[in-house]
């Protein structure tokens, strides 16, 4: 390969002048050879702190040996990741947001420090990807993602869902002690991600029909042969782009986006989707919005079955073909950008090209002439609530309007506990706020107080708005994002007990049944909070966060946005 194919690692170790950076990398395992080779950065995200990522560092291995196969020079280093399903419900989630930033800048710098001219980047979890996305993104050299992959399910069907809802159920009564503790034992049998379409598997779907991953690597098991083999020629494809010089500008277009808005939606997917495909087009530079979102949501039903509104898993999705024979129904159909370039050097369509139908009978992804909605499931509602937008995941099986009285908690903690001693009642619209981006600071999931009132047999009964988000295994009649949050003099901060508000995901509306006066005259009075942190990462991240309805990055100053 020419020195086109080392544009940055050249910089660093070519020439008398450069003798003391290559000292160093001989320590490390480099050759004479070696320095002429393109660099590859593997960014492994392995730690042995979750199951989604404790297998990663073997995937690590085997995209660096994919890499040096083709030609190149690899070398592994690793970020950080946490787990939501550990710290759900507790002050530790407030870093999990955080923590993608902390992900995408440290990718960023590392890369950018050493001069790698490539880069894979390995994600299990669900800040992870979208992290190695914008830190790729934002350096724009040449560069695959691949998904750790999915769990299998764990004894009866269980996973990590399951458990929390059974939290719900032994306080209402319905499963003792010992029930919820063979849940626990059983519920995450191995390595892997969250086996339904939560947050980690609807986000490697998205990059995946972005382009920014290989054909399958998003429906595959972690534990498999299948995902060693996508790690390898993950590695073996960057050389490729490096060849022909395709970076990630030239994947993630707004073309793109859009397609991964549409494949999001067929899947039923989380709402975390949008704030995370809204902050990685802010890395790229590609113009995206709360609106596009409902756009595109008119015209693309959900068809798949998963979890946590439907009965299957992503193993069983994996079983039958995974999410390519969904992809060619849509592109069929009309509903993808066929032309858009990927990380295999081809186009959407051509990846496609060859892709056979699911098997006869199955019942996990139904046909477009049967879908399980007829349009999206993700509802970005406005109103008096919500000037700047909120995000609702309404599937229709929860109805798709709500009104009742306000019950009022300003922190996850506090309305956990109302939940599991009854205090909240059926008919009750609770509210949670001051979870915001900046309020919380970090916008926790409120995983805990959804799968309580799942648990407690309330999920039809109760709708639950907040300035947090929500884990890609809530479901029910659920609202996040609403902005302005909360801290910053939303409307939310001055809703009192009893008055009523309005969910109605037919008109898109979320409202507060209070005259204008009224609210002016509240918000007149309101006074902020006292900010929980003034040190710290959590702090830094209060300062600098901008608002879930533009994908809550903390770097938008820099481009005047």
């Amino acid at each position: 390969m020419g020195n086109s194919s080392r544009k940055y690692s050249s910089r660093v170790v070519d020439g008398p002048t450069r003798a003391p950076a290559r000292a160093m990398l001989r320590a490390t395992g480099f050759t004479d050879g070696d320095f002429h080779k393109p660099q590859v950065g593997i960014a492994s995200t392995w730690s042995n702190l979750t199951p989604c990522n404790m297998h990663i560092n073997g995937l690590a291995e085997e995209a660096a040996r994919g890499a040096d196969g083709a030609g190149g020079k690899s070398v592994i280093f690793n970020t950080i990741t946490i787990s939501d399903g550990i710290a759900n419900g507790t002050e530790g989630m407030k870093y999990s947001l955080v923590s993608r930033e902390i992900i995408a800048d440290s990718i960023e710098a590392v890369a950018g420090c050493e001069g790698f001219d490539g880069l894979v980047a390995i994600g299990g979890c669900d800040k992870n990807m979208p992290g190695c996305l914008i830190g790729l993104a934002r350096l724009n050299r040449p560069a695959v993602f691949v998904y750790g992959g999915t769990i299998t399910p764990g004894d009866n069907h269980t996973d990590i869902i399951s458990v929390f809802e059974a939290v719900g159920s032994h306080a209402k009564g319905d499963m003792t002690a010992i029930e919820v503790k063979r849940i626990e034992e059983t519920a995450i049998p191995g390595p892997g991600s969250c086996g339904g379409m939560y947050t980690a598997n609807t986000m490697a779907s998205a990059i995946e029909v972005m382009g920014m991953s290989l054909p399958g690597s998003s429906a595959q098991n972690a534990t498999s042969d299948t995902k060693l083999r996508d790690c390898r020629q993950a590695g073996e494809a960057v050389l490729r782009l490096l060849k022909h010089n395709i970076r990630p500008s030239d994947i993630m277009t707004r073309p793109a986006f859009e397609n991964a808005i549409i494949l999001v939606i067929a899947l039923g997917g989380s709402t975390n989707a949008v704030l995370h495909l809204l902050a990685m087009a802010h890395a790229v530079g590609v113009e995206l919005s709360l609106d596009d979102f409902t756009r595109l949501g008119k015209r693309v039903p959900v068809l798949a079955d998963l979890r946590p509104s439907g009965h299957y898993m992503m193993s069983e999705l994996v079983a039958i073909g995974g999410i390519l024979p969904l992809m060619k129904t849509l592109l069929d159909a009309g509903l993808l950008h066929g032309d858009c370039l990927t990380v295999t050097g081809k186009t959407l369509a051509e990846n496609l090209a060859g892709v056979n139908p699911y098997p006869p009978g199955q019942n996990i992804i139904r046909p477009l002439a049967n879908p399980i909605k007829p349009d999206s499931h993700l509802r970005i509602l406005y109103g008096n609530l919500a000037p700047g937008g909120a995000v609702a995941k309404i599937t229709g099986k929860e109805g798709l309007s709500f009104t009742g009285p306000a019950r009022v908690f300003d922190s996850e903690e506090e309305t956990l506990a109302r939940i599991l001693d009854g205090s909240v009642q059926k008919g009750d619209v609770v509210v949670i706020r001051y979870e915001g981006p900046k309020g919380g600071p970090g916008m926790r999931e409120m995983l805990s107080p959804t799968s309580a009132i799942m648990g407690r047999g309330l999920g039809k009964g109760v709708a639950l708005i907040t300035d947090g988000r929500f884990s890609g295994g809530s479901h029910g009649f659920v609202v996040g994002h609403i902005t302005p949050e909360a801290r910053q003099g939303g409307p939310l901060a001055i809703v009192e007990d009893g008055d009523v508000i309005t969910i109605d995901a037919e008109h898109n509306r979320l409202e507060l049944d209070l005259t204008d006066s009224v609210i002016t005259e509240r918000l007149a009075r309101w006074q902020p909070p006292e900010p929980r942190y003034r040190r710290g990462v959590l702090a830094k991240y209060a300062r600098a966060v901008g608002p879930a309805s533009q994908g809550a990055v903390t770097d938008a100053q820099e481009d005047g946005n």
